[in-house]
């Protein structure tokens, strides 16, 4: 049995695959006691992140993934929302 999959279907698979990813490393480096194994869980996530954003503007750019653009209302009341509970320190 041959399947094909469509670009679409590879970079969706791919896209799920590094927010799995960087859900597990993020996990690993909060249950790490050690400070070195937690640096190098933090660089992988790091890196997984960099490779996730690399996948998304491929498939922005290709309107697998398309995203309207925000209202500046919306964007406005968003700003707000989350304002309310951070205080500088």
């Amino acid at each position: 049995m041959n399947e094909i999959y469509t670009e679409k279907e590879i970079l969706g698979d791919a896209l799920n695959t590094e927010k799995n990813a960087t859900n597990l490393y993020n996990l690993g480096a909060n249950e790490c006691v050690h400070d070195n194994l937690r640096e190098t869980m933090l660089n992988l996530l790091s890196k997984e992140h960099e490779i996730q954003v690399d996948v998304f503007n491929q498939m922005h750019t290709m309107g697998f993934y398309p995203t309207p653009a925000a209202e500046s209302k919306k964007v406005q009341e968003a700003k707000t929302k989350f304002e309310c509970g951070y205080k500088a320190i």
